[in-house]
Formats: C-alpha cells, structure tokens, sequence
C-alpha cells in the first residue's frame, strides 16, 4: 500500500458517519444501499457522497443491479491497510 493511499483512507474513515457505514458494509457479503438508507438518519444525497468517499478511496466496491446499488468490502484492500498501520 502507498503512502499516498494509506493517507486517503485514513482521512476517509476520520469521518465517524463513513466510519459506521463501512463497519456495516463489512459486516455483510453485501449490503443494498436502501439498508444503510433506513438504518441511517441522513438524507440519501449525504449517504451518496460518504459512499462515494469510500468508493473512491478504494475501500468497496459498487455494483448496480436494477434500481438497487450494492456495496462490498474490498478485502485486500482493508487487510492492506491494517497491515500498513499495525507496522507503525
């Protein structure tokens, strides 16, 4: 893992709202966007933008099917980037 990256995703998961929705994403295989949308007391536009965040950052993975989005966990990704912080 890059500097470079490790520092993204440590500055995506500073923020607390990104950080609940990516310990729920991982929780799962895979989770529908409109679970984290009733489960969460923010307007689907901010949820938008934290996913986006995320996705962006390399932490899930989107997938569209129909009218649903689905997010995932990037597993190598997250496990590279415990790994990363453990050795500082």
């Amino acid at each position: 893992m890059t500097k470079a990256q490790f520092h993204r995703i440590s500055k995506v998961l500073a923020d607390p709202t990104r950080y609940q929705i990516l310990s729920r994403i991982a929780r799962k295989d895979e989770l529908a966007c409109i679970e984290l949308r009733c489960d969460l007391p923010i307007t689907p536009a901010t949820l938008s933008h934290h996913l986006k965040e995320l996705s962006s950052a390399g932490l899930i993975d989107m997938r569209k099917s129909s009218k649903f989005v689905h997010m995932k966990l990037r597993d190598k990704v997250w496990k590279d980037y415990l790994s990363t912080l453990s050795r500082l």
